[in-house]
């Protein structure tokens, strides 16, 4: 019996010790996937931020809205009515309230009930439908305060906002949008670098600068994309002037200030072009007319201010420009006046050659 007892004791601690060993598995199991979660929501947030200009809205239809017809107005139908009377004439007599059906007189009112609430849904309908007729043909005309309603109202950038920047619009001219893009690097990108080691633990290292500072330039050259392409998505645009700003220290005074390093001019024609799958961000400004390429002084570690670039620099002022028929016609001009001026200079040459000859 002792020997008994013992057998059992050494089977319950040996079953002890293997369910104390399962339940250090299991936990260790659930350390190893909260690791991992926590790695693969590190490795997220940052591809979060590097494909902001992969994605755009869908073209906005202002052709569209411009030649919408009107929503029809609704119809005064019976149908409650009708169907009152069709029992009626069947059943030969007046419905009883038992029975849960409605009298002529109640159909009558429930009938004119739901055309009241028909005609407030129409005048709704209508009046949206005024707003946005109204709306796109001034978008079409090139109204400013048109654009500036239709970036308020129907622009999808509020991703970008929530990915630490602010926006401002000014419409420059019909064609030409400029816009103010202030971006919190710094706050935006994550201070450490999470790996997953071998043993399944999160190793948390601080992010070199030079990895900082490309994620950011990326980052901020995506932003500059993602903020062109949904202008030109809501609005007939044909160039987009972005400039970049980011909170630094003014080297002039050492002051904490709002510094531009980054200005994009960026045509219709050209971002339309581009492969926004599998384009670098930052590589893809070779294609615009910029100034700046987000770079820090290796010195200071602070971001290299610029000069932003301007409507004038887009669109140079029209007495620059000179066009070819100007052209052939003051070359024409200068030709006639050049012959007519060779043709009074002849017979004073022929006489000063005659005098010249001596005589016999």
């Amino acid at each position: 019996m002792e020997a008994a007892g013992r057998r059992q004791q050494r089977e319950e601690l040996k079953r002890q010790k293997e369910l104390e060993r399962r339940i250090k598995e299991q936990a260790k199991l659930s350390a190893t996937e909260q690791a991992r979660l926590e790695v693969e929501a590190h490795e997220n947030a940052l591809e979060v931020l590097l494909s902001v200009h992969k994605q755009q809205s869908e073209p906005f239809d202002w052709g569209g809205f411009a030649a919408a017809l009107p929503p029809h107005e609704p119809p005064r139908l019976a149908r409650h009515e009708t169907a009152a009377l069709l029992r009626r004439a069947v059943s030969g007599a007046v419905p009883s309230v038992e029975e849960g059906k409605l009298t002529v007189e109640e159909a009558r009112l429930f009938d004119e009930r739901e055309h009241e609430t028909a005609c407030a849904e129409y005048e709704q309908e209508f009046a949206q439908w005024e707003r946005m007729r109204s709306l796109a043909r001034r978008v079409l005309a090139g109204e400013a305060h048109a654009y500036s309603e239709a970036v308020s109202e129907f622009s999808a950038l509020s991703e970008i906002a929530n990915l630490g920047s602010s926006i401002s619009v000014t419409l420059i001219k019909a064609k030409l949008i400029e816009c103010a893009l202030k971006v919190n690097g710094r706050k935006s990108i994550p201070a450490e670098v999470k790996t997953l080691t071998a043993s399944g633990k999160v190793s948390a290292k601080a992010m070199p600068k030079a990895r900082f500072h490309e994620i950011y330039q990326d980052y901020v050259c995506g932003c500059v994309l993602r903020l062109a392409r949904e202008l030109f998505a809501l609005l007939p645009l044909e160039t987009v002037l972005v400039t970049a700003t980011v909170d630094g220290t003014d080297p002039r005074t050492g002051r904490a200030a709002e510094l531009p390093v980054l200005s994009v001019a960026i045509p219709r024609t050209i971002i339309a072009r581009l492969d926004f799958e599998r384009l670098d961000p930052s590589d893809s400004l070779r294609n615009f007319l910029h100034r700046g390429d987000v770079t820090a002084s290796r010195k200071s570690g602070e971001f290299i201010p610029i000069v932003p670039l301007s409507a004038a620099d887009v669109f140079p002022p029209q007495s620059a420009r000179v066009d070819f028929t100007t052209v052939v016609a003051q070359v024409r001009q200068s030709r006639t006046e050049l012959s007519a001026m060779l043709k009074s200079a002849m017979p004073q040459v022929s006489d000063q050659s005659e005098s010249a000859i001596p005589p016999e």
